[in-house]
């Protein structure tokens, strides 16, 4: 199965081209495709609906939208009563699976004076994969501004991630009255087990990085915990420090896998012919 993580900067291309269907082109081979920087309704980007125009360039694939950034964007209709339109900025999630359920969770956000500081998110989807079961998918991106911002959302992906198979799925338990229709259809899963694919706004070298996959030891390497989440692309073969996935030449987007998956992951590679975004899409193939 073929997974791909792309900020695509909201359709604005190298050559200053806002170009949605470029986009589609460039991840449509995949299975579970984690977006970031997906927008509806800013002047900037014609005013699109851009995870409805995805969708239709890609009409194989579920599909889920997280908003983090919400604001009105509503405007007098003829007769003088409001139409209803949400300025957002978030990420998305197309898979050809059915997606179970979906959860958006707000990430810490620091107030800035100076800086521009957004709201971000994590967003979930559950899906029921043929050969590895359920298994979460989140999209994501994480704060541009410094580790100090980035640091606690960190903690709050870490939290959520161990939260998870505690919670439940989206509804779990008996109900008093079964007849009343809260238990319409099977339980939903929350599985342990856990894909993160996002920009993240580090590189290896950073405290973050060592938050998500261990710490480094001079004499045995990186040291991942049994709890802890490995990089889909080391664990393919490169090196920590190879690779450019952002246009001033870091490596900053990646997919994290639960250390359970860590064998189920075959290759990983970067399209470094994307012209869609600022943005490389990275891609790993995963035994699921």
């Amino acid at each position: 199965m073929k997974l791909v993580s792309y900020n695509v900067q909201y359709g604005l291309g190298k050559d200053g081209r806002y170009d949605l269907a470029r986009i589609a082109g460039e991840i449509e081979d995949a299975d579970i495709i984690a977006l970031q920087e997906v927008e509806r309704f800013w002047k900037r980007s014609g005013m699109v609906d851009q995870p409805a125009e995805l969708a239709r360039h890609l009409p194989d694939f579920h599909w889920v939208y997280g908003a983090n950034l919400d604001i009105d964007a509503s405007y007098p209709g003829d007769g003088g009563n409001p139409v209803h339109r949400r300025r957002q900025f978030g990420t998305m999630i197309l898979c050809r699976m059915p997606i179970i359920s979906t959860r958006n969770f707000p990430l810490p956000k620091l107030g800035a004076v100076n800086q521009h500081s957004i709201q971000q998110g994590a967003l979930e989807v559950v899906i029921d994969t043929p050969k590895a079961g359920p298994l979460r998918v989140y999209s994501l991106l994480l704060s541009h501004l410094s580790p100090d911002t980035r640091l606690p959302q960190i903690d709050a992906l870490l939290d959520i991630d161990r939260r998870a198979a505690d919670e439940g799925g989206a509804w779990c338990g008996s109900h008093p009255d079964p007849k009343s229709g809260w238990t319409e259809g099977d339980v939903p899963p929350m599985p342990n087990a856990a894909l993160l694919m996002g920009d993240f706004n580090f590189e290896p070298q950073d405290e973050e990085y060592c938050r998500l996959v261990g710490p480094w030891s001079r004499q045995y390497g990186r040291v991942t915990p049994l709890s802890g989440f490995v990089d889909a692309w080391v664990t393919a073969g490169h090196g920590e420090r190879e690779g450019v996935t952002s246009k001033d030449g870091k490596r900053i987007d990646y997919i994290f896998a639960s250390s359970s998956l860590a064998n189920r992951i075959r290759t990983a590679w970067i399209d470094r012919d994307a012209k869609g975004s600022d943005h490389q899409p990275f891609w790993c193939s995963m035994d699921l």
